[in-house]
């Protein structure tokens, strides 16, 4: 899935190529916008909040009652964004992928294998994202908030807890394996066990928001090709500050990576009695 750092690169993408112009005609290609045109819309700004995409939009007087509209989508493990020139030939997918195509007459947005993809008044956007909790990378970035959410479920693995977008809105898989080794965590240490949760929400929004801007994403520093992580992606390769294989195991519905000398197992809780 997506972490936060791309989803905001690709509102930035968005905003650069459609903030500010009307829309000169829409194809939504699901079942619950078919019929929907957004022909002489404008387009206001592109943002993001957490994994959550939302284009916000003008609706002409006549089109609508509200005339503030959000177009919110959701990328999931797959979903994506491209925009292109006017007669610029499609290459981000194939074209089966393709759920939303938004023209103007300075470029073409299309939407490829989209989720959660809806149209709804702005001001009710906070009925779909208000469960969310701090934005890594949004003006509402609060370390004490994410920390005190995280801190409500004492029981659950520091692994869990971090994907958990109820606690804090951004981090993915990459980002969770990598903050876990820096921090020396084991991915299966309960929360109630993390002795300094405020440096490590502090520390995540810090690697979120250094790759903030590029798509290349790197926890080490380095750009070049295998030198970008630590853990992730690295199973049986040497750890790089202790040497030990680096081990891939499923924590929930996720792999995690880790390596077993710097993240040593969490101390076991005494027997009661």
């Amino acid at each position: 899935m997506p972490e936060g750092d791309t989803v905001w690169n690709t509102a930035r993408v968005l905003h650069r190529a459609l903030a500010d112009t009307r829309l000169t005609g829409s194809d939504f290609r699901v079942p619950t916008l078919a019929t929907t045109d957004l022909s002489g819309w404008t387009v206001r700004e592109s943002a993001s909040r957490g994994k959550h995409l939302l284009l916000r939009l003008t609706a002409p007087p006549q089109a609508a009652p509200t005339t503030a509209w959000t177009l919110h989508s959701h990328l999931r493990m797959d979903g994506a964004w491209r925009a292109y020139a006017p007669g610029e030939r499609w290459t981000g997918r194939p074209a089966h992928l393709i759920r939303v195509v938004l023209r103007s007459p300075e470029a073409v947005a299309v939407g490829y294998h989209l989720h959660e993809l809806a149209l709804l008044p702005t001001a009710d956007e906070e009925r779909l994202l208000g469960h969310l909790g701090p934005d890594l990378l949004g003006d509402d970035w609060d370390p004490a908030e994410a920390a005190r959410r995280l801190a409500a479920a004492p029981e659950v693995t520091i692994g869990e807890a971090l994907l958990d977008q109820r606690n804090l809105a951004g981090v993915g898989n990459l980002y969770k394996c990598e903050l876990l080794f820096l921090r020396g965590l084991s991915p299966w240490t309960p929360v109630g066990a993390v002795p300094d949760l405020a440096g490590t929400v502090t520390l995540a929004q810090r690697l979120l928001a250094a790759n903030r801007g590029r798509w290349t994403q790197s926890t080490t520093g380095s750009l070049r090709r295998g030198q970008t992580s630590y853990v992730y992606g690295r199973r049986a390769q040497p750890c790089r500050r202790c040497g030990t294989a680096i081990a891939k195991e499923e924590l929930g519905e996720r792999v995690t990576y880790w390596c077993p000398t710097c993240q040593p197992p969490p101390a076991p809780t005494p027997a009661a009695g």
